[in-house]
């Protein structure tokens, strides 16, 4: 679905901050991009878009080059900037102005993100608060039924039972055809939604990874602060002692910890590599 092939891209008077990077990411997945402020989430998205240029390189989406920007490509993605501006008119009317540039749009859709929201149809976008104003951009979002949808950071500005609605009104659209690229660092807002991290510092592409195949040879786990525990790939004190992550030798089922995860694949204490063999099997290296 996406593919990006050899990218290199840096901005204007600074080094490059992507070089030569190369992903492959199929259809039907919500993606968790993470990664440090500055690493390089928002401007991958961008890039995606086709809202920046690469210096070399190619991106494509479902075989066409972003870049182009060509209507068939528009009208089957879009993007949840982290900083919204929006027309000072009412919602109504901006979903009868911009809705026709998809033509998948979905009243139904927008009626059901809407109600989980408990947000009205007929509301003037200037008589909202920032959080408001975020889940109202969310709904239309949703009911565009874009085969893309990126985000990037959009759970900022909405209490705890708008990120809850939120968790729910994306699941609700998740399909085989379907593919969700959330960029944030507020990784507990979104970690039962995901399928598949992928996390980035520097520019650099650290983990590319299904949370099946993490949780397959990760285990995640507690201890207290004065004890260890044998084989740990990583250590961190937490309010309760320590979270550790060892090797899953044995198929336990743990839950994931996504933080801890973070952390310990960007101090490079954990990578999951794949080997160059027929079953594409996975190793842990320390």
């Amino acid at each position: 679905m996406i593919d990006i092939n050899k990218v290199y891209f840096g901005y204007s008077g600074r080094a490059d901050l992507y070089k030569g990077i190369d992903i492959s990411l199929p259809q039907g997945s919500v993606y968790g991009l993470l990664g440090r402020n500055g690493s390089g989430k928002s401007t991958l998205l961008y890039l995606i878009a086709g809202l920046l240029r690469p210096r070399s390189g190619r991106i494509t989406f479902m075989g066409n080059d972003t870049l182009r920007r060509e209507p068939l490509t528009l009208g089957n993605m879009f993007i949840i900037p982290e900083e919204l501006s929006l027309p000072k008119c009412s919602f109504r009317k901006y979903v009868k102005r911009y809705a026709a540039f998809y033509p998948r749009f979905s009243e139904e859709m927008l009626k059901a993100a809407l109600d989980e929201f408990n947000m009205p149809a007929d509301v003037s976008f200037s008589e909202l608060s920032m959080g408001n104003r975020k889940k109202a951009y969310v709904c239309f979002a949703l009911a565009t039924n874009v085969s893309l949808l990126l985000m990037d950071e959009p759970t900022n500005g909405l209490d705890i039972p708008s990120k809850a609605q939120f968790r729910r009104a994306v699941a609700r659209i998740m399909s085989d055809d379907r593919s969700v690229i959330i960029s944030t660092h507020q990784v507990r807002d979104i970690d039962t939604l995901l399928d598949h991290l992928l996390i980035i510092d520097s520019g650099r592409m650290l983990l590319n990874a299904s949370t099946a195949e993490v949780c397959s040879h990760l285990a995640f786990e507690e201890c207290g602060a004065g004890e260890s525990m044998p084989g740990a790939l990583y250590e961190e004190l937490s309010a309760h002692g320590k979270k550790v992550i060892v090797p899953n030798v044995d198929g336990r089922e743990t839950q994931l910890d996504l933080e801890t995860l973070f952390n310990a694949v960007v101090s490079g204490k954990v990578k999951i590599e794949k080997e160059a063999d027929d079953e594409e099997e996975a190793k842990i290296l320390k």
